[in-house]
């Protein structure tokens, strides 16, 4: 029983981890923010790209984009070198709900002109047409 307990108990982080997309992001607030890669975390349930943004103003803001699992980005065409701290890239997404830096993506485009869908398919985010397995 104490083992069933620990294991109920452990569990819950990784639950609370993987949200729907209307728990955490407004699907009234698109974003599109171009900026330079800081860093991009190939992590699960999400993976995130820090993005640095230069306002009008000139300051810069850090922005943590949430986007799909490392497994369905790859099977989407991205890879490791493509996401290179320095490259500057366009993120089309929904802001936090908090209005925090913090967005979900849907597209990503790099300077080739490449475009990459980057969402999590079947969170609740917005049908677009954009995902590839929205029917």
């Amino acid at each position: 029983m104490l083992f069933g307990l620990l294991l109920g108990l452990s569990a819950g982080p990784a639950i609370e981890a993987h949200h729907a997309f209307a728990a955490e992001f407004d699907s009234t607030k698109p974003v599109a923010l171009r900026g330079t890669i800081i860093k991009m975390e190939w992590i699960n349930p999400h993976s995130w790209l820090h993005l640095a943004v230069k306002t009008a103003d000139g300051t810069v803001e850090n922005w943590m984009i949430e986007a799909g699992p490392p497994g369905a980005l790859v099977r989407r065409g991205w890879k490791k070198d493509s996401v290179i701290p320095g490259t500057e890239v366009l993120v089309e997404g929904y802001q936090a709900l908090d209005g925090s830096k913090r967005a979900n993506s849907r597209d990503v485009t790099f300077p080739d002109g490449t475009r990459l869908f980057a969402g999590s398919s079947g969170t609740g985010a917005p049908r677009d047409g954009k995902d590839p397995s929205e029917k």
